[in-house]
């Protein structure tokens, strides 16, 4: 079904995601109408879509009305949205949302979006896949740097794996910096760069950051993706190697991010 998409509605939030899949669409001849965050979603993409409009975090019933009145019926989210917005007491929701907040059984990221996909259906739209344009950019097996990972590294990525893998399916995170086989740091909400600043931070050096999909990954949202920013952030605070999920890690700029980590030392692998 997806191929026939010919017009899709984009929920925008923040990092480069968004701007990745609207090239890819524009490259393929989709229309692209996109809802973007005010306070998340970067100006750049404006000029890659079809139309464009902000909404604040709580405006659910204005997004839903503003697709209908494009004639959407697919959706995709790309991009997190800051989880400030579900503290903020000064948030403006109105009444589609609050009801969808109030039915909330937790705050966990794949109950909100499990919730949004829902409310899109019950107005006649469908949350699709968000990686179906984009599979080229998943990362492919392999190490991916000049350098590979140590003896020590590859006992650290094992022993990670296993953490962030049931992180994940708590639904609390898909991040974790290990060292020496010591948890150091698992991302929470505050998302994965945050993560890897105070995991780096406490480690001192030569940590390793692992990145996983969850075990019963919903590829509609929340998909783990990496990009430049990742690696400068390891570059940072001294973590000497990343590892991903093969085929369920998005890789943004990928020439950028082998180049970056090439010259800190660092290693990448997917697996």
């Amino acid at each position: 079904m997806n191929e026939n998409i010919r017009t899709i509605g984009l929920i925008a939030g923040n990092g480069q995601f968004p701007i990745l899949f609207s090239r890819a669409a524009r490259d393929q001849k989709i229309k692209v109408v996109a809802a973007g965050i005010k306070g998340d979603t970067s100006f750049l993409l404006r000029p890659l879509v079809d139309h464009f409009s902000l909404f604040k975090a709580g405006e659910l019933r204005k997004l839903f009305k503003y697709f209908q009145e494009h004639g959407i019926r697919h959706v995709i989210m790309a991009g997190q949205v800051n989880p400030k917005h579900l503290f903020n007491p000064r948030a403006e929701m109105d009444e589609e949302f609050r009801s969808l907040f109030q039915a909330l059984r937790d705050r966990k990221a794949d109950t909100i979006f499990t919730a949004v996909a829902n409310k899109l259906q019950a107005h006649g739209m469908e949350l699709v896949d968000s990686t179906f344009l984009i599979k080229p950019y998943m990362a492919p097996a392999g190490t991916l740097t000049k350098r590979g990972p140590t003896t020590v590294e590859l006992e650290d990525i094992d022993f990670g794996r296993y953490i962030a893998k049931s992180m994940g399916g708590l639904d609390v995170g898909q991040t974790v910096v290990v060292k020496e086989k010591a948890i150091v740091a698992i991302e929470a909400m505050e998302g994965t760069d945050r993560c890897i600043l105070r995991g780096g931070q406490i480690a001192r050096q030569g940590a390793v950051v692992v990145k996983m999909s969850k075990p019963e990954q919903d590829q509609r949202f929340d998909v783990p993706v990496i990009g430049p920013r990742t690696i400068r952030n390891m570059a940072k605070v001294r973590i000497g190697c990343l590892a991903i999920e093969k085929d369920k890690t998005i890789i943004i700029d990928r020439d950028a991010c082998v180049k970056l980590a090439d010259k800190a030392g660092i290693c990448i692998v997917a697996a």
